[in-house]
């Protein structure tokens, strides 16, 4: 009997460690998706910020050409 009992507990604790290892791999890919959908918005502001910078340049060119 006891050697049943250790082989259920054995599948068990091995049955949690797969589940736990297949939960945490699926986290793993969902914050990698949304730090990589961030990198594209941060590099999509920096973009706009450089043109909106080389914008005001002008517009001060220009005035001080008047």
């Amino acid at each position: 009997m006891e050697c049943t009992q250790f082989i259920i507990f054995f599948i068990g604790v091995f049955g949690l460690f797969i589940w736990n290892r297949t939960e945490s791999r699926a986290d793993i890919r969902y914050l990698d998706m949304k730090l990589e959908s961030n990198r594209d918005l941060v590099k999509a502001i920096h973009d706009e910020m450089k043109d909106f910078h080389y914008r005001l340049l002008e517009i001060e060119r220009n005035k001080g050409k008047s």
